[in-house]
């Protein structure tokens, strides 16, 4: 993979979390046992732990299994998460930081493959934040295909159905790359939250 600007799709991102009110942040999410405000903090958790990637800066944030870390916001996530997300779009406008081999999760990989995957959690996220939340989401062109293109190459790993990304889900030929793309994120495009 080729670098990749992430800044237009964490500005997206970082739109979509600040229309969030206090009250949707116990709303439901299409990642299963996730409420917005624990999607809100993974957002955050990922993008410390992808820019120091970025970095090269290995350690604890780097070290630590999504599964593991704990996912939820704090008091001050609203000032937060902007800043950490134009850190992480920093740190990956560095060539450098497409080099090499890094870390993220607790897992060693090549650093252009590690941009691919910021960038596919950067995109189906910001789908699951604006579906959750009821905004309008067109994510960033260029990061939409490089999700696109990870995820394809990943629709046949034997480890799909753990964690965040389940099982690929079905869509038509017809289907928009946004709803391919969710599709084979394990996710239904046609999800809404169901609101009592």
């Amino acid at each position: 993979m080729t670098t990749l600007d992430l800044g237009p799709q964490t500005r997206i991102v970082a739109r979509l979390a600040e229309a969030v009110t206090d009250e949707r942040l116990t709303g439901p999410t299409p990642c299963p046992d996730l409420a917005v405000r624990n999607l809100l903090g993974h957002l955050l958790g990922l993008s410390v732990a992808f820019r120091d990637a970025a970095r090269k800066d290995l350690g604890p944030t780097t070290d630590t299994s999504p599964a593991v870390a704990a996912s939820d916001i704090g008091p001050g996530w609203r000032e937060e998460l902007p800043k950490v997300l134009d850190d992480l779009a920093d740190a990956w406008r560095s060539p450098a930081a497409w080099t090499g081999d890094t870390r993220a999760g607790g897992v060693d990989l090549p650093a252009a493959v590690a941009g691919a995957v910021v960038a596919d959690e950067l995109v189906i996220h910001g789908w699951d934040l604006a579906r959750a939340t009821g905004q309008e989401y067109v994510p960033d062109p260029a990061a939409l295909g490089a999700a696109l293109t990870f995820l394809r190459a990943a629709a046949d790993d034997p480890n799909r159905g753990s964690g965040l990304f389940g099982p690929v889900v079905p869509v038509p030929e017809s289907a928009t790359l946004l709803d391919r793309a969710i599709g084979l994120s394990g996710r239904d495009p046609k999800w809404r939250p169901v609101l009592g």
